[in-house]
């Protein structure tokens, strides 16, 4: 590594360590909770939360390039067929369109996002969940890693997502590919994902593991582990 690079790995790795020190005051503080729920989504927008028109960038310090050409996603775990698709295989396979609202823990939500990708539920068809399967398990590019239970994954609004307001998801916003779970704190939905695995047993990821709650329904305000 040249004397350039290293310097700039130190700086990165030292902005890394203190966006995490502060986010992990954070859940020890409680901060942004307001003791509000609305269970019943009456509201559109969840509690404690406020309208944005941007799409704010967050991350934990790295942003990975990935090109499209070099991307490969790995699904495997609890499944019958174990496989590892290119972006080109990704988008060969039946697309949607959606459209959806996103909210970040940090209490920003940004109403009416409009993504193509490939459903959740193609992929698990095409893998076959093993009965055995109830977590899936999200690493990234950048060592990121998050999970979420099998039903959330498979709800069917769930997608991978390429394409965002009609242009290729940028890089900064977890391109070529990104997960989308618009029900969950917006954590859930990793960037640049590179492995899929379904598990029998949960793993909380990088945030869950520093405080953050395991579930993340922004309608009961679930953005830190209270246990």
């Amino acid at each position: 590594m040249s004397k350039k690079n290293a310097m700039t790995g130190n700086f990165t790795g030292k902005i890394k360590e203190k966006l995490v020190a502060a986010k992990r005051k954070w859940a020890s503080d409680g901060r942004l909770l307001t003791g509000i729920t609305d269970p019943d989504r009456a509201n559109r927008l969840p509690p404690g939360q406020r309208l944005v028109t941007d799409w704010p960038v967050l991350d934990i310090g790295i942003t990975p390039h990935v090109a499209p050409e070099d991307y490969q996603l790995e699904i495997n775990g609890q499944v019958r067929t174990p496989m590892s698709l290119s972006f080109g295989d990704l988008l060969d396979l039946p697309h949607v369109t959606a459209k959806n609202d996103i909210h970040c823990v940090t209490s920003w939500s940004r109403y009416d996002n409009h993504w193509q990708g490939i459903l959740a539920t193609t992929l698990a068809e095409m893998a076959g969940p093993l009965p055995a399967a109830r977590h899936v398990l999200f690493t990234a590019h950048d060592g990121y890693t998050t999970n979420v239970r099998i039903d959330q994954f498979l709800d069917d609004d769930v997608l991978l997502a390429h394409h965002w307001e009609g242009e290729p998801l940028s890089e900064e916003h977890g391109g070529p590919v990104r997960v989308v779970i618009p029900k969950l704190y917006f954590w859930k939905s990793a960037k640049w994902v590179r492995k899929i695995t379904f598990a029998r047993d949960d793993k909380p990821g990088f945030w869950e593991e520093r405080g953050y709650h395991n579930n993340a329904d922004p309608w009961t305000e679930q953005r830190y582990d209270n246990d």
